[in-house]
């Protein structure tokens, strides 16, 4: 290897590290929360997806990571790649304490309303868990009918890693349901907007009527 070689390949590697020190800070940043209760041995972070669609379930998620636990470029599931979330959350699932996930269907959403089905959607998740967590740290809003202690964080899939791990897993898990429901009612192109209201999605949905998975009560100023 010549002189210049050489010296590319240092700078190559000086700047590979100045770039994993800046990660592991901005991951620092992401640790407030989980850093405001250290008393806490089981802290888990819970988050929702597919509130918007007009079609699908709502999905939620529920994960407790270890407290020393580093999951390199982490984030909220929607700054993320396709690509970017499926390598992270085979990562998140393998090195979460216990991760949990439920999800309402569109017959439930339509009966009870989204909101109240995504509760209930969060609820299912941390039924699910292996092991019964201290707190819960919420992306936003306050679950009803949980008897655990929540803190409700405002944009917390930007702000907690232990969120942002539920965002992925939720988003990851009702993306691949949505795929499945592509190749049942291939006309709306679920595979693409995973349910929610794009030109083709809405065009199909006037010519062809809404599919078994279609929300009635989102849909009625399309048909």
């Amino acid at each position: 290897m010549t002189k210049k070689q050489t010296a590319a390949q240092q700078e190559k590697e000086v700047r590979s590290q100045q770039k994993l020190l800046i990660e592991r800070a901005r991951l620092e940043q992401m640790k407030e929360y989980e850093n405001k209760y250290p008393e806490y041995a089981y802290l888990c972070g819970i988050d929702e997806v597919g509130r918007g669609p007009l079609a699908g379930p709502v999905y939620a998620a529920a994960v407790i990571l270890p407290k020393d636990c580093e999951i390199l470029y982490i984030n909220d599931s929607k700054k993320l790649t396709e690509k970017k979330r499926e390598a992270l959350f085979d990562e998140i699932m393998s090195k979460a304490i216990a991760v949990g996930i439920g999800s309402a269907s569109n017959e439930v959403i339509d009966k009870i309303n989204i909101l109240q089905a995504t509760y209930q959607a969060m609820r299912e998740a941390i039924s699910k868990l292996a092991v019964v967590p201290d707190i819960l740290l919420n992306d936003a809003v306050t679950i009803p009918q949980v008897s655990l202690t929540q803190v409700p964080i405002i944009k917390g899939d930007a702000k907690s890693i232990s969120i942002a791990a539920a965002s992925i897993v939720a988003k990851v898990t009702r993306d691949h349901i949505m795929e499945k429901y592509d190749a049942l009612y291939p006309v709306y192109d679920f595979a693409s907007n995973k349910g929610y209201g794009s030109a083709k999605h809405i065009a199909a949905l006037k010519e062809y009527g809404p599919c078994p998975i279609h929300r009635n009560s989102f849909i009625h100023n399309f048909i």
